[in-house]
């Protein structure tokens, strides 16, 4: 007589386990889930999305199409979705672009995978002809970029061509030609340095986008103190922090015990004194600007005021650390050795206007390439999407400066590298030629998406787009202004080659990396004794 044997519980009861199959098909649908919910923010013409705040930030909205800021304000619970957000935050870390494509193209390669894992092909070996595919693209790709780094002047016009593709998915689309040569000009202006902490951006509302403008000097959002000279020449800047709050007694949180209040005002007295000889310290610095990350009393701020000081209170730590290293200057907190400290240096500092805000600026910093950008805009919300956009663009273009080499837009690089890889499939022998195919056709889909998002027929152009790249004309690509197949060459729709090549190599990776998985094991988590949560 057969024994029905119960199966051997090895995990805690309220573990999870998601075995072969079901385990693949749950990566398969959350990786293709997130790729659908951004598909539609691709190319020129996507869509937004409105992201609204729940919990301690409830009600408050934000509008984007940035693939990064979308999957990192949405909350998900499937492991491969979380892969496909963390390398959209990877891409926005690295070259700052393609956040979108990366995802999407990852999704796609997945989509492709789950056809292929159907018809009983083994994921190693999907991984393999992926892999191989990887590298056809990539040598295709690298093949047909160009390099005009030794000529300036076509580099300049190149970087304003990647500038204009980059905005044009953007919301500054409509004002692309201005903003691409503000962009431009900042980043020439680091001089081949990827340091992007000497761009600032000031957002002020008011006015519209196209009031926008690059300032040659550090803004600094604070007001200048009381009965303080206004505008200094060869100014030299000690930048502090410390407390410059002691001129009143605080009785917060302790107690004292005095017989008369003649006694309180002799400690009020004393902390007024202790307070003027650290103004004294600070003076001996040999200084005429002061600016400080902490508050400043009235009292400090009168002496500073009697010195001939400028005094600048609350530069918030952010905002201080970038005035160190646009100056020059070191942050200090003690005052007792000024032959120890390092002074920050400008030409020039003085009140300005921008709309109804008075600030700070400072004109000819220590660190040359400094430089400040001032957006407005109508609302609060514009002024956030249109940072992002101008954030992407200068990421794109620091890069092109390292890596000087770049490629057509528009679809036209995969297209070019779906063809290569076409063609390389048909020379290889077995299963992994059916992995290389369907790893074309996911590099097609990008192309198909944009032209969809347009509004257009993609399967009329994506077809006329593969017969351009079949009669050797490699530079067509999507042209979304007319709805046409046109030459990226001549519209110039430019692309920055590191930003492709990466969107390529993280996608592949992302894909292969779920497609190995064959087992989600959710462990519980350790229960807490009622000795442990005794202290």
């Amino acid at each position: 007589m057969a024994v029905a044997l119960n199966p051997i519980q090895i995990m805690k009861s309220d573990a999870e386990e998601e075995r072969s199959e079901t385990a693949r098909l749950s990566s398969f649908i959350g990786a293709i889930a997130v790729g659908d919910l951004v598909r539609s923010t691709l190319g020129p013409r996507g869509m937004d999305k409105i992201l609204v705040s729940m919990g301690r930030n409830e009600g408050q909205i934000e509008v984007t199409n940035d693939g990064a800021t979308i999957l990192r304000n949405i909350g998900v619970d499937n492991p491969a979705a979380k892969i496909l957000v963390d390398i959209s935050k990877t891409q926005d870390d690295e070259v700052g672009d393609g956040t979108t494509s990366v995802v999407v193209l990852a999704s796609e390669l997945l989509r492709e995978a789950e056809k292929l894992v159907a018809s009983r092909l083994h994921p190693q070996t999907i991984i393999s002809g992926f892999r191989r595919a990887t590298d056809v693209a990539r040598q295709a790709l690298t093949e047909t970029a160009r390099d005009n780094s030794s000529d300036q002047a076509k580099f300049r016009q190149d970087l304003i061509k990647i500038a204009k593709t980059t905005l044009s998915s953007k919301i500054l689309s409509q004002h692309k030609d201005f903003f691409a040569e503000l962009t431009v000009d900042a980043v020439l202006r680091l001089r081949g340095s990827a340091n992007l902490d000497a761009i600032q951006i000031i957002k002020k509302t008011g006015g519209t986008l196209r009031d926008s403008f690059l300032d040659e000097g550090f803004i600094l959002e604070k007001k200048i103190g009381v009965n303080q000279p206004k505008r200094i020449e060869n100014a030299r800047i000690l930048i502090a922090n410390t407390p410059m709050d002691t001129d009143k007694i605080k009785v917060f949180g302790s107690k004292i015990s005095v017989e008369s209040t003649a006694k309180v005002a002799e400690l009020e007295l004393a902390e007024k004194e202790k307070m003027k000889a650290k103004v004294q310290r600070i003076l001996k610095h040999d200084i005429n600007v002061f600016i400080n990350r902490q508050l400043i009393y009235n009292y400090p701020e009168q002496l500073f005021a009697d010195a001939g000081i400028m005094a600048i209170e609350h530069a918030d730590f952010d905002g201080i650390e970038r005035l160190a290293l646009v100056t020059g200057g070191e942050i200090t907190s003690t005052f007792d050795h000024p032959e120890l400290v390092k002074l920050g240096k400008c030409d020039l500092v003085e009140e300005v206007m921008i709309g109804e805000d008075r600030m700070i600026r400072l004109g000819g910093v220590a660190l040359g390439e400094a430089c400040t950008v001032v957006l407005r805009g109508a609302t609060s919300h514009i002024l956030e999407e249109a940072q992002r956009s101008l954030h992407d663009a200068l990421c794109v273009l620091t890069q092109t400066v390292k890596e000087t080499r770049t490629v057509y837009g528009g679809g036209c690089s995969e297209t070019l590298m779906a063809r290569a890889v076409m063609e390389a499939s048909s020379r290889v022998p077995g299963k992994e030629a059916l992995a290389m195919e369907s790893f074309a056709r996911s590099l097609l889909a990008i192309p198909i998406i944009i032209s969809d998002n347009a509004g257009y027929d993609s399967a009329q152009l994506v077809s006329e787009l593969k017969a351009a790249h079949a009669e050797g004309k490699i530079t067509s690509g999507l042209n979304m202004e007319e709805g046409t197949v046109d030459c990226m060459e001549a519209v110039g729709i430019t692309e920055s080659y590191q930003v492709k090549r990466q969107v390529l190599l993280s996608a592949s990776e992302a894909a292969e990396m779920i497609l190995r998985v064959d087992d989600i094991i959710k462990a519980a988590p350790r229960q807490r004794t009622a000795d442990q949560g005794q202290c």
